[in-house]
């Protein structure tokens, strides 16, 4: 006999999981209702006893291991900018289930990895909560692709719930950090250059890294960056002090590399700047900070000079407003200022 479980989906909805585990095969299907999940359970019981139940047999034939290596194949796969760092997620699922067939892989099976994967000691500590909702991403997404080759009929990591990730970092140059940070850069000038662009544009370090002369139009005061973490082309704006400090630089740039911040001992590849960044970093005195926080501290900037939550989001190259709410208490006074001079206008 089926067993018929209830749950309620995020949104308030009733989903009914039809579950059936016969000697001869197992299968299960969610549905909206439960009647519609009994007539279903009733007629897969039958097919799955005469050996006639095609989503079964499918289930049956694959491994994890199999659902993986067609989908790392996969056209789509093969253009993934973060491929690589998913690659090792998903090696390490196999190495855990990769052997089981998919039928064979429940939601309890998923929970267990999911545990193990956050209580697991790397180095003397464990996975960050984020690390570990990442392989649960990328897991996710096989199974997702295996329902439509067919494989499956379910996602068995459909409802499990994720770990709840810290709140994102704060962490902002105050107005004398900032310029101790700029004195201390200016003793290496490429690095005073990669810094106030990053401060000034708010773009990440590889945005930066990868920038090419062909894509940089001083005349126009932008650069395009054609490779962003969203997949999304964006134009970062080079005005005033970064634009002076950019011709200069264009001056001396090297011939044998387009890279506008280039290896200086294999110009095919971007400099790698941490040891002069480390150096100024320490001689600024600047405590728990990050290169990634001076995109945080353009963003901060941004907030505190009025610019809206859709602006930063915009200049940032963030596809919605929920990376940039963060900021939103530092726009309070900005906001304070646009209602005060609403309620001018209509109240007199």
């Amino acid at each position: 006999m089926a067993t018929i479980r209830k749950r309620t989906t995020k949104s308030g909805a009733s989903r009914y999981q039809a579950i059936i585990r016969l000697e001869e095969g197992k299968a299960s299907k969610a549905f909206s209702t439960k009647t519609a999940a009994k007539a279903w359970a009733s007629r897969v019981e039958n097919e799955i006893r005469l050996g006639t139940y095609s989503g079964q047999q499918e289930s049956s034939k694959h491994t994890v291991s199999e659902m993986i290596d067609r989908y790392m194949q996969d056209h789509a796969f093969q253009q993934k900018r973060d491929r690589r760092n998913q690659e090792r997620q998903l090696e390490f699922w196999r190495g855990r289930i990769g052997g089981k067939k998919l039928i064979d892989v429940s939601r309890a099976l998923i929970i267990e990895v999911r545990d193990e994967l956050a209580s697991e000691d790397i180095g003397g500590k464990t996975r960050a909560p984020a690390t570990v909702n990442r392989f649960l991403a990328s897991i996710s997404h096989c199974f997702s692709k295996a329902l439509e080759w067919e494989w499956v009929e379910a996602n068995p990591v459909k409802g499990v719930s994720r770990l709840t990730e810290p709140k994102g970092r704060d962490r902002y140059l105050s107005d004398e950090e900032r310029q101790r940070l700029l004195t201390a850069s200016e003793k290496e000038p490429v690095l005073y250059l990669i810094v106030v662009l990053a401060l000034s544009t708010g773009a990440r370090r590889g945005e930066i890294m990868g920038l090419k002369w062909k894509d940089v139009d001083l005349k126009a005061g932008r650069a395009i960056l054609h490779e962003t973490k969203n997949g999304s082309k964006r134009a970062l704006p080079i005005v005033g002090h970064v634009a002076e400090l950019m011709a200069e630089h264009r001056k001396v740039r090297r011939l044998d590399s387009d890279l506008v911040f280039p290896d200086p001992v294999v110009p095919s590849k971007p400099w790698n700047f941490e040891a002069a960044w480390r150096v100024a970093r320490r001689e600024a005195e600047l405590e728990d900070f990050r290169f990634h926080d001076l995109r945080h501290s353009a963003a901060s900037y941004l907030a505190m000079g009025g610019a809206s939550l859709a602006e930063i989001a915009e200049i940032l190259g963030h596809k919605t407003l929920a990376m940039v709410k963060r900021y939103s208490h530092l726009s309070d006074s900005h906001v304070s200022s646009v209602v005060s001079k609403m309620n001018a206008q209509i109240f007199g």
